[in-house]
């Protein structure tokens, strides 16, 4: 596979010197106007650059060379494609650094003898396309430094070098000649005798006059040139060839060898190529039939020449041949390269009818012949083939593949099968096809139309094949599986993937290299299992996220290209190239300018190398601490607020409320409770308890219009909850009276009086609230918990039970009018004791032991118990 590698790339080497050999041939003709390069005519002045060494007037429309503009620095000018006439004496004249000077396609026809006087450093000199009628042998006189001098394509008649031409010892590279050269005489290239060329062409007349024996016998050269067309002389061939044997060649190339007829003779004007060696003949343009490919087939048999190509070449059979059924005269042809390129005519395969020309050969090249069949006997006759390219042929399925073919035990020693740039469409016609060339390793399916899942199916290789390029395809991840799995190198670049098909990629345990750029690919899979794998590329999908978890089973990885993706820049992608990057391991080819983001928005196209997310949106560890801080400091404020609101206590009675309303709720639905209405609800402490029942309620229930006054000892249902007959009383009480004293601050269950009062007012105005202070009370010293009767002192007007007994009706006065005039309330439908004693005794109750009835068994105890909500069911006797 080595082997082949070198070799494809030396051929490559030597076909991209072709055109700078073609060059002095004089294969370019002279150009249309449409084909010169177009500039602006406004722009007229040469761009100087390089540190003032170099000038390009290129196509600048110039018709005098602008030699005023010149700094006398300059090394390097291109002048070409310009409409220049002649070089003056001083065109040049102040550049004596001068090395390098492109004339090339202008129309100068005179150079002044004195031109080049001052340029004795030139050592490349372009003059070639343009109207000189003589070779300038005085004006060159001087340049002994000269390495490279084309002046071919001009419009002198003779080719004959002054004596001068035997000085330029260091020359390596000349082309000469043009269309009015009718011929060579032999003593044309004598002051070339003693120079070693690396280059030389020869242009002539297309319709060669004469070529006198030995003409180039004097040339010493490694690359040879002939642009001449010999339709006349065709006899000039032999004696051409006769004077350059016995030397050996690099390239020989021949144009347009017979230009306006085939070659009918008998007389083989090939015969001399048996005394050449060259590494590579080509025939570039020209008509040839199947009797002068024959003729020079026959040769080469026999000569030592390794490459043949035949470019752009005019075949045709003779209307006189016939097939004689005698077979094949070229049996034994024996070279390394076969190259049949742009021959509009399929029939130079077979010129005469058989395929064995091809049977010796190793690296068979057929490019944009577009043919449209392959016989069977063609396989079969390319059994020393080793390197196949039928690439750029328009090639489908059945043209290639011919199911009543037995390819068995053809192509015995295919080692590289390019079918590139065709249109074949089934994977299964191309693994049936290369089945049985037993040794395949290298397939090349670029640029055609495989990959749909109908045609992917049933597919067998053969199992040495380790390279499979297919870029630029249409497949669909089903058709993955139609692969080989046995390949080493696989390139799916641009083939439309939107997803990969992991089951293939499991099989395909020997994959070294993978390259699936300018695909659609959208996501990686994680934990992608690639025990082999050492060089992928992903870049020019639509992934936007990959991570660390995507290649950690790929052990051997060590190239990864994943630039031009539409990156979420999130702290995953930032590990994941900060892992990458300062392990080492993996090579990440593309960084960093190939890797942007694209979302969030913020951040469109921003390099991720300049991507620096924070550490604390990044760190997981990081944020998990600061969350159970944050969490455990509002815990701890929430708590000393608490602590400090008592917010405990408001929490137990908002829960003793709400379950009580549910309790009086359920009653309401079920029936068993009837609604009552007391024109107030008195709230006091046990300590204040004589000056309620001797002054308050005689005033204000014993006298002509009675208020329906509830207290706890007298109107308290017995059996019932105790929280419950505080909300339910307070409920069912139009106003609610407040007897405020030190004591009242000192008891609980006042406070509960108060907090259920404030609650039934929210939403609502605290004018159902009435404070009578029996006693001064300073609000800055109430506890924490009575934050609402402190702002209602501080706000609201309060009555104040006056110590002189003169003031005391006023009093009650203002007392009956906050409550208003008393009027009808409706009665209970059951009564635990008369009414008609103000201070009648208290129901016949046993309340649990703290609850508020220890008010009454203790009534010289100023601090009270606290209740316990665990015994607040009450029984009635």
């Amino acid at each position: 596979e080595c082997m082949s590698t070198l070799l494809l790339l030396f051929d490559t080497m030597l076909w991209k010197l072709i055109p700078l050999y073609a060059l002095l041939l004089g294969v370019l003709t002279s150009p249309t106007p449409s084909s010169l390069p177009t500039v602006n005519t406004e722009q007229r002045l040469c761009h100087i650059y390089n540190s003032g060494r170099t000038a390009d007037c290129l196509g600048r429309q110039l018709e005098n060379v602008p030699w005023r503009q010149f700094p006398s620095t300059l090394e390097e000018i291109d002048l070409s494609y310009n409409k220049l006439q002649a070089v003056s004496a001083d065109d040049f004249l102040r550049l004596p650094q001068l090395r390098i000077l492109q004339l090339r396609y202008n129309n100068i026809s005179h150079i002044d003898d004195n031109a080049f006087k001052n340029n004795a450093l030139l050592e490349h000199l372009d003059i070639f396309n343009n109207s000189l009628q003589e070779i300038p042998a005085t004006a060159l006189t001087r340049l002994l430094n000269l390495k490279i001098l084309y002046m071919s394509n001009n419009l002198y008649k003779r080719a004959a070098l002054a004596d001068s031409f035997s000085k330029f010892v260091k020359l390596q590279e000349l082309s000469m000649g043009g269309p009015l050269v009718m011929g060579l005489k032999k003593g044309d290239f004598q002051p070339l005798m003693n120079i070693s060329l690396q280059g030389f062409a020869i242009k002539c007349s297309s319709n060669l006059s004469y070529y006198e024996p030995g003409s180039l016998e004097v040339i010493q050269t490694k690359r040879m040139g002939f642009d001449m067309a010999i339709d006349q002389q065709p006899s000039a061939l032999l004696h051409m060839l006769h004077d350059l044997a016995n030397k050996t060649f690099i390239v020989i190339q021949f144009r347009n060898l017979f230009e306006f007829m085939y070659y009918m003779g008998q007389e083989d004007i090939f015969l001399g190529l048996k005394d050449i060696t060259a590494h590579q003949l080509i025939f570039h343009r020209g008509k040839f039939n199947e009797n002068l490919l024959r003729m020079a087939l026959m040769n080469l048999q026999v000569a030592p020449i390794q490459r043949l190509r035949l470019q752009y070449i005019d075949f045709a059979r003779s209307p006189t041949f016939v097939d004689s059924g005698a077979g094949s005269s070229i049996t034994d042809l024996t070279l390394d390269n076969l190259d049949l390129w742009y021959i509009s005519n399929p029939d130079v395969l077979r010129f005469d009818w058989r395929f064995t020309w091809f049977n010796k050969i190793k690296r068979l090249s057929i490019r944009y012949v577009y043919f449209n069949t392959v016989p069977c006997d063609a396989w079969v006759e390319m059994e020393g083939v080793q390197f196949l390219d039928v690439s750029n042929n328009r090639l489908k399925n059945e043209f290639i593949f011919n199911q009543r073919c037995d390819y068995k035990g053809t192509m015995p020693n295919l080692h590289t099968f390019n079918m590139s740039t065709n249109d074949l469409t089934s994977l299964k016609d191309m693994s049936s096809l290369t089945r049985e060339f037993q040794q395949l390793q290298v397939l090349d399916f670029s640029n055609n139309k495989l990959g749909s899942a109908e045609e992917s199916r049933d597919c067998v290789w053969k199992q040495n094949i380790t390279r499979l390029i297919a870029h630029h395809n249409q497949f669909v991840s089903e058709a993955l599986s139609c692969l080989p799995t046995t390949v080493q190198y696989l390139d799916l670049s641009y083939c439309n993937l939107d997803q990969l098909g992991m089951t293939y990629f499991d099989k395909a345990t020997n994959l070294r290299t993978l390259l699936l750029s300018g695909n659609k690919i959208k996501f990686i899979p994680p934990k992608w299992e690639s025990p082999s794998l050492q060089s992928l590329a992903l870049d020019g999908n639509s992934f936007g996220l990959i991570s660390k978890e995507s290649f950690q089973d790929m052990p051997q990885l060590s190239c990864l290209m994943a630039g031009n993706n539409p990156y979420h820049c999130t702290c995953e992608l930032r590990a994941f190239i900060e892992d990458t990057l300062s392990k080492g391991k993996v090579n990440l080819t593309d960084w960093p300018w190939n890797y942007k983001c694209y979302h969030p928005e913020a951040l469109l196209n921003t390099v991720i190398a300049k991507y620096f997310p924070g550490k604390v949106a990044c760190d997981i560890r990081l944020v998990i601490i600061i969350c159970v801080a944050t969490t455990s400091a509002v815990i701890l404020i929430l708590m000393l607020i608490c602590y400090i609101f008592d917010l405990a206590w408001y929490t137990k009675a908002t829960y003793q409320i709400i379950r009580a309303k549910y309790r009086v709720h359920k009653e309401k639905a079920a029936g068993d409770l009837e609604t009552f209405t007391y024109h107030a609800f008195i709230s006091y402490s046990h300590s204040d308890a004589d000056w309620v029942r001797d002054e308050l309620l005689p005033c204000l229930e014993k006298n002509r219009n009675p208020y329906r006054l509830c207290i706890h000892e007298r109107d308290f249902m017995p059996g019932k909850w105790i929280i419950d007959n505080i909300i339910d009383n307070i409920e069912s009480s139009r106003k609610v009276i407040f007897v405020l004293s030190r004591h009242f601050v000192d008891s609980e269950w006042c406070n509960y009086e108060l907090y259920f009062a404030q609650q039934r007012a929210m939403g609502k105005s605290f004018s159902d609230v009435i404070l009578v202070v029996k006693e001064p009370i300073d609000p800055s010293s109430l506890p924490s918990k009575y934050c609402k009767l402190k702002k209602m002192l501080s706000t609201k007007t309060y009555l104040e039970w006056p110590q002189q007994v003169n003031q005391q009706p006023f009093f009650w006065a203002q007392l009956k009018s906050v409550l208003g005039k008393p009027k009808m309330t409706q009665n209970r439908t059951y009564s635990v004791k008369s009414r008609t004693s103000s201070v009648g005794g208290i129901s016949v109750i046993r309340p649990p032991t703290g609850q508020r009835a220890s008010e009454v068994a203790k009534p010289n105890e100023d601090k009270e118990v606290e209740p316990n909500q665990n015994q607040i069911p009450v029984e009635a006797f």
